[in-house]
């Protein structure tokens, strides 16, 4: 009975030592695998028997291999997994913008205005060469073309984030879908928690899939005694209690940009990003990149706002004799600065010039804009085409797309000068720009295909340059809609907070970076490998089977020596 309890012993301790062999080679093989959590055999005394009045241990046991993890530490790293991955998008965001803008490079915007600039100073010096105002129209078609292709890039940019989160929130479905299969075979292998030993490698798996999505989304989890986990985000839920819940999007707009939001699939709740690669995406797409095109917007429809209320009050080598305003009203009868123009216009007036070829002689009419919303006789389209359908030698109309249309009879041409409510500039007459923002701005083609149109003076004969002399200074005035900044005051400002906020974005994703860093720091000081420390236990397994075996081998003696007597 001695010998045999003895056997049996020394046969467990084999086992014992196989089963510490097989779970430290286990962890020498996952040495260097990503989110791998160390596994520990933890060992105790086997129960003992009586005989003969005597108790007798039956040796060693082993009570559980479990792996060595904090929790804590863990939901501490999934914070900041959310917190870079929200911030590296950002970084991520302004690098685009800064590559688009290429400042310093020759190619950006404050230098297709400084060249428009000049070729207006060049004007100013010769307005009587036809070839001085070609390149005005020319290097106004520059600068127009470059704001265009800004705004365009940054709509690329825009929409290919758009298709990044689709894909990022595919990938999280099926991390959220991994991390739900997960649990059943976790509560499968651990026998719903009846079990002392972990399903590690299945831990492993479901710790890897949480912490990538800890990445695309901030996630929180609550472990249940059956090894199962939980997951939510914001107040909402992705798994509860087996159900699952995925991240679904739907179409919006923005900026003429089609873009995506993101909701859950079961609430439809809007998904409530604040972190995670998605949220900086969303930042990226919406504030940094769709922040911009909005100052964009601002800068462009300034740009084409002053040059054009300076232009529609000069006059160019003539006049015209068929003219269409660029720009329409919803409503042909309601007052002016509310009938939807890109740019109201004010209580004022502007003059008409009628020339007349054959006698050389020009009558002027002033046309008053009354818009002092007192007396109900505000002034509207209908109203403003009857004053200039009244003036001799001039027809006016409008056509069925809400513009006004001015022709002059036979041997007369029309005229504009000293524009003090704005309504030329606002209708689109007489202007040098078309278009209201940064996706539509152009040079007239009326002027393009008509250099002589081209408002260089005032009527004062070839050599009057007084239009082109404010046109040359228009970007030092400061301008109402940019906060009385002027327009060239207001580029440097946009374009210095974006390099300020990139900056700033950069240092707080390293701060992000080093911080993540050291959680992992001290995670793999509880739950990574450690090679030596796996190779002593090996050694010392390996000692103690040697010696098991050692007392198989005399047991074994002692039975051929019993069994000889």
């Amino acid at each position: 009975m001695g010998l045999t309890s003895s056997l049996q012993a020394a046969a467990n301790s084999l086992e014992i030592y196989t089963s510490g062999i097989q779970v430290a080679g286990s962890n020498v093989a996952n040495a260097n695998t990503p989110d791998y959590i160390r596994e520990d055999m933890t060992l105790g005394t086997a129960p003992s028997y009586q005989t003969g009045g005597l108790t007798f241990g039956t040796g060693a046991q082993v009570n559980s291999i479990r792996q060595q993890i904090d929790l804590n530490l863990e939901s501490q790293i999934h914070q900041a997994n959310a917190d870079a991955g929200s911030a590296a998008a950002r970084v991520n965001g302004y690098d685009q913008l800064e590559l688009i803008l290429s400042e310093l490079s020759g190619r950006d915007l404050s230098s297709k205005l400084n060249e428009f600039v000049a070729s207006v100073n060049e004007l100013v010096n010769q307005p009587e060469l036809i070839a001085n105002r070609q390149i005005v129209i020319q290097q106004g078609e520059n600068l127009a073309g470059a704001i265009n292709t800004t705004r365009e890039q940054i709509d690329r940019v825009r929409t290919g984030i758009t298709s990044e989160i689709e894909v990022l929130a595919k990938e999280a479905n099926t991390l959220i879908d991994q991390i739900a299969f997960l649990n059943k075979r976790i509560i499968q292998m651990e026998s719903a928690g009846l079990s002392s030993n972990d399903a590690g490698a299945l831990r492993s798996n479901r710790l890897s899939a949480m912490n990538r999505l800890s990445e695309i989304i901030p996630v929180k989890s609550i472990e249940a005694a059956n090894g199962k986990v939980d997951l939510f985000t914001g107040s909402d839920y992705l798994i509860i209690e087996g159900t699952v819940q995925h991240l679904e999007t739907y179409r919006t707009a923005d900026k003429g940009v089609a873009t995506n939001q993101l909701r859950f699939s079961r609430t439809k709740a809007d998904v409530p990003l604040s972190k995670g690669e998605l949220s900086g995406l969303i930042e990226a797409r919406d504030k940094v990149l769709g922040g911009f095109v909005s100052q964009l917007d601002q800068y462009a429809g300034a740009v084409i706002q002053q040059v054009n209320l300076i232009h529609s009050s000069g006059e160019g080598q003539r006049g015209f004799t068929d003219i269409t305003s660029a720009t329409a009203v919803d409503q042909s009868n309601v007052v002016l600065n509310q009938a939807g123009l890109n740019f109201s216009p004010v209580h004022g007036s502007f003059e008409i010039k009628i020339y007349d070829s054959a006698t050389d002689t020009i009558q002027t009419t002033q046309i008053n804009i009354d818009l002092d919303g007192i007396g109900g006789n505000d002034t509207t389209l209908d109203s403003l085409m009857a004053d200039l359908d009244a003036i001799s030698n001039l027809n006016a109309s409008i056509d069925t797309l809400g513009r006004l249309k001015l022709t002059t009879d036979t041997g007369y041409d029309v005229r504009f000068s000293n524009d003090s409510s704005g309504t030329l500039a606002a209708l689109g007459i007489n202007t040098f720009f078309t278009g209201n923002d940064s996706s539509n701005m152009a040079v007239n083609q009326t002027i393009i295909d008509n250099p002589d149109l081209l408002a260089v003076g005032t009527g004062g004969g070839p050599g009057d340059n007084s239009t082109a002399i404010k046109l040359a200074n228009f970007m030092e005035n400061p301008v109402a809609s940019l906060s009385g900044n002027s327009i060239d005051k207001f580029y440097l400002l946009v374009t210095s907070q974006i390099a300020e906020s990139a900056s700033a974005e950069s240092a707080m994703a390293d701060g992000f970076d080093a911080f993540r860093a050291s959680l992992f720091g001290q995670r793999q000081q509880i739950s990574g490998v450690s090679i030596d420390e796996e190779a002593i236990k090996i050694m010392q397994y390996q000692n103690g089977y040697t010696a098991a075996a050692r007392i198989i081998s005399i047991i074994d003696e002692l039975f051929t020596t019993l069994l000889n007597i």
